[in-house]
């Protein structure tokens, strides 16, 4: 025989789900506003790190990355970062990453970092070819950023000429190249008025400092993106 529920059941029970709907999720997590520079109210910031094994942290844990890392330290300053979003994978040229927007097709954020080139370098490409797909990144990385150029920025190659990895290759044609590279990145920053981090100093540390280097001898350690997300964080803070 089917239960049967009676009409004043059904009311208690009806008005008890109306009340659970009413009540505040006490765990639920409000976005915090915080004051800028100028005293006015800024939103919740939101970030979208584009590029390849640097961005995406190639050997070491999430939360050593250097963009979750400057997340940890806007925070800890009063500049909430309540989304992190990557679109970067280890072995990436520009090209690959201009796939991978249009595959992906992230969202507007408020920051974006933009780091790419080492593989077209490492692969030979032409100098030419990068600073003409670097800009087609860096309009594509502005329209990401709500159209604001200055809260688009873009780091410099790191040299992987002083690493384990390269004692058998040149390493002076390396490091040549990467300045070269990185000339060219801080052309197109300045022509599109990106603010240009230059963290390249800091990985050429690692010819004398071998803690500035992760276990697979060829990209940076936690310790050596904890140097970038500071350098970093200026920037960004100088900007918003």
């Amino acid at each position: 025989m089917p239960n049967l529920i009676s009409f004043k059941s059904v009311v208690g029970l009806f008005f008890l789900v109306f009340l659970l709907s009413c009540k505040k999720n006490d765990d639920e997590v409000v976005p915090k506003e915080t004051e800028g520079f100028n005293g006015e109210v800024v939103k919740p910031l939101t970030w979208l790190a584009l590029g390849d094994s640097y961005t995406i942290g190639q050997g070491v844990k999430e939360q050593e990355r250097f963009p979750a890392q400057a997340v940890k330290l806007l925070d800890e300053r009063n500049f909430f970062v309540n989304e992190l979003n990557y679109v970067a994978v280890t072995g990436w040229t520009t090209n690959d990453l201009m796939v991978g927007l249009d595959y992906y097709k992230p969202k507007s954020h408020t920051i974006v970092s933009l780091l790419i080139g080492v593989n077209d370098q490492y692969i030979e490409w032409d100098t030419v070819g990068y600073r003409e797909r670097l800009s087609v990144l860096m309009k594509r990385s502005i329209v990401l950023a709500n159209n604001k150029p200055n809260h688009v920025f873009v780091l410099s190659i790191p040299d992987y000429s002083v690493t384990p990895y390269a004692r058998f290759l040149d390493a002076k044609e390396i490091a040549l190249q990467i300045n070269q590279f990185n000339q060219i990145i801080y052309e197109v920053s300045e022509e599109y008025g990106c603010p240009f981090v230059d963290i390249t100093p800091f990985t050429r540390e690692a010819e004398n400092n071998p803690s500035l280097i992760c276990d697979d001898n060829l990209h940076p350690s936690g310790y050596d993106y904890a140097r970038w997300a500071e350098k970093l964080v200026t920037a960004i803070r100088g900007v918003l």
